[in-house]
């Protein structure tokens, strides 16, 4: 039986090194794309949740009461009908918490992105629902 030599198993290792080299950047490419549409999703689910808030309050939540106002009744509020998610609040796929603010003429609902911090662009990019 013949084995391999140390030579075909150094060509063998730089092909595979090569291949990697190739397809890891397109693979984590996709990866960051994904968490993207997922944070754009899950804004999305939060705005109908608070839709759905207002419905029933004729408000939305005020800004320190937060998106936390979706799941746990906020004092003094009679007409809360909730909660209005199944689960907890979700923080973004980054895993940093969603910035809710009462805008008065809507609510606004933001990830900072990748980074957490405002501004930045691609991947670091804030994600906002309008």
């Amino acid at each position: 039986m013949r084995g391999f030599t140390l030579l075909e198993l150094l060509v063998v290792i730089v092909i595979i090194g090569l291949l990697a080299g190739y397809v890891a950047p397109r693979y984590f490419a996709q990866v960051g794309k994904s968490e993207v549409q997922a944070a754009r999703a899950q804004i999305d689910a939060l705005e109908k949740a608070l839709d759905q808030y207002r419905l029933d309050t004729r408000r939305y939540p005020s800004t320190e009461q937060g998106l936390q106002a979706l799941v746990e009744r906020p004092a003094g509020e009679a007409h809360w009908n909730g909660p209005y998610l199944r689960k907890a609040v979700p923080n973004d796929p980054w895993g940093n918490p969603y910035v809710y603010r009462n805008a008065g003429d809507g609510a606004d609902i933001l990830s900072y992105g990748r980074d957490g911090r405002p501004g930045g662009s691609e991947l670091d990019a804030d994600i906002a629902n309008r």
